[in-house]
């Protein structure tokens, strides 16, 4: 048995002045970038990446709910070859959305909700987050 990939953490964002951390974690089967921009760009043009946020403190705070129906966390996203050949189609198919991209400030992202109400955002692949 082979194992081509390892499962790890890629990288590590921390936004101190919002108290809030963002995780990286896929499969890898190269090296990483060594420069910051360079890792940034090659994490979201990959073709899965789990991204999980620590917001700082919540575990301290007794009155800290992360739970607000239905939502038992914040979001997944997926990336789309094509965001809006895909939003067209869960338009067609009669999926709610959150967020179009037409609403609001950022318009190369969209929000739908799945069959549970839990939010899914929907952003371009290859897209540079490092360019606005």
């Amino acid at each position: 048995m082979e194992f081509n990939s390892l499962s790890r953490r890629i990288d590590k964002i921390e936004f101190p002045e919002k108290e809030f951390t963002l995780y990286f974690l896929a499969y890898v089967r190269d090296v990483l970038p060594e420069s910051t921009d360079e890792r940034i760009k090659y994490i979201f043009s990959r073709e899965a990446v789990l991204e999980l946020t620590h917001n700082w403190k919540t575990e301290l705070d007794p009155n800290f709910e992360y739970h607000h129906d239905p939502k038992g966390f914040g979001h997944l996203a997926i990336a789309v070859d094509n965001i809006e050949a895909a939003c067209k189609r869960f338009n067609d198919n009669g999926v709610k959305f959150i967020k179009k991209l037409t609403d609001g400030a950022m318009k190369n992202v969209a929000f739908i909700a799945d069959p549970d109400g839990y939010w899914v955002e929907i952003v371009q692949a290859g897209l540079d987050p490092t360019k606005p």
